[in-house]
């Protein structure tokens, strides 16, 4: 029997008073001004460089500005070993500040928010933030290889690599913790899946992307089709892990005198937290990085989870989604089961912020290095360009993991708010 969890905003005591106050209290000197998703989620014969630089260009004609006004430049360098200097080389540019940190899925958020830091302490004024890969096309194994998948042996997973522990294997073993410990079921779980291809089906690059890479039926699902699909790595069922795609997508931060001359209305960066876990700081494997980095995200910007009218967290299975939902304190942990279930995850219900309103991981595309897509559709939500779009939403979180979710990874969290 579904328990009725109260309503995350209901509970906060929000009123508008309560939203205008945040808003002028807020410290607003970043705005990202330019956003480009690169549209194909299945290119052969496109290298990573090319989904760059084309996502570039356009995130910058988005923005109204030129390839001169860059002076920072974020890239995780992780496809065609090209980072900073490399990616810099190939598009022209004389950055005064390069930054290439590499933790995986949530590298863009890291990133946004060093951007951020950097363009209010005055060390830049437009910053360029760009990310392509072509995994589905070079027929990558992600979180199915051998071993860990994630190359040769190293003393980070030593432990590991003995026991043929794969990255899928190990987010089943921490689905399976959570349904132990909390009395979660496969059911509930499913209900994530189920919310973000609601999303996808409104979303044409989804719904491509879905009808390219060959998905077995192209349509909305239900909690029993979820649980029909098969196992993939026990308890994660197919419907509960991601898509392997190509793509990428940049985006354009600039300072608020920038901002103020750009094509479109900002939007601005308030907050952002960092964290990392793994065993040596870890304890309960169902509690992730995000208890953290959550935390000081919105301390940070001066609001609370019951302020955020937009989630997109990182998709990469179920359970990485309820171990976000419950860490950045939409509920307390333990009860994401029936928070999820209660009817609040899509973009025209009430009671919680929307999850995942592009389709997400699931449904809609996830190339390796997902966060940047979790800053892209947040930027569509407040600018009210979305395909699923929140009504009169003012404030989204986006928080991204990366790395293994039972053993170590990294999840931030950036806050961002309309004009």
């Amino acid at each position: 029997m579904l328990i009725s969890h109260p309503s995350i905003k209901e509970s906060s005591g929000k009123d508008l008073r309560s939203r205008k106050e945040h808003h002028m209290s807020q410290s607003r000197e970043a705005a990202v001004v330019g956003i480009h998703e690169y549209p194909l989620r299945v290119a052969p014969g496109v290298s990573a460089l090319q989904i760059k630089a084309n996502s570039a260009s356009k995130a910058l004609a988005d923005a109204g500005l030129s390839w001169k006004d860059v002076d920072a430049i974020y890239d995780t360098g992780t496809h065609q070993n090209i980072g900073g200097l490399g990616i810099s080389e190939y598009l022209g540019l004389k950055p005064r500040l390069i930054d290439t940190t590499a933790v995986g899925g949530s590298s863009y958020e890291f990133q946004a928010n060093h951007a951020a830091t950097m363009i209010a302490a005055g060390k830049a004024n437009v910053a360029l933030l760009t990310y392509g890969s072509t995994a589905h096309s070079d027929r990558r194994a992600i979180g199915t290889g051998g071993a860990t998948g994630l190359g040769a042996p190293t003393p980070f997973n030593n432990m590991e690599d003995p026991w043929g522990m794969t990255l899928i294997s190990n987010y089943g073993m921490v689905k399976a913790r959570h349904m132990h410990q909390y009395g979660s079921t496969d059911e509930q779980f499913a209900n994530i899946s189920v919310a973000t291809r609601y999303h996808a089906m409104r979303n044409p690059e989804a719904v491509k992307a879905m009808t390219d890479l060959e998905f077995v039926g192209v349509n909305e699902i239900t909690t029993q089709d979820v649980l029909d699909s098969r196992l993939i790595a026990w308890p994660l069922h197919l419907l509960e892990c991601c898509m392997v795609s190509d793509g990428g997508g940049a985006v354009v931060i600039a300072s608020k005198e920038i901002a103020a001359d750009c094509r479109k209305k900002p939007v601005w960066i308030i907050g952002g937290g960092e964290a990392t876990k793994y065993r040596e700081n870890g304890g309960d494997i169902t509690v992730s990085a995000g208890a953290q980095s959550g935390p000081r995200a919105f301390a940070d910007a001066g609001v609370s989870p019951g302020d955020i009218d937009v989630l997109m967290a990182y998709d990469s299975f179920s359970i990485t989604v309820m171990c976000m939902i419950e860490d950045l304190g939409f509920c307390k942990k333990g009860e994401g089961g029936d928070y999820v279930s209660s009817g609040v995850l899509k973009f025209d219900e009430s009671g919680g912020p929307a999850l995942n309103t592009d389709g997400g991981g699931l449904s809609s595309n996830h190339p390796g290095e997902r966060g940047i897509f979790l800053i892209l559709e947040s930027v569509r939500q407040l600018r009210g360009e979305s395909t699923s779009q929140v009504e009169n939403a003012e404030l989204a979180v986006a928080v991204g993991n990366g790395g293994s979710l039972g053993s170590r990874h990294s999840t931030s969290a950036t806050i961002l708010a309309s004009d």
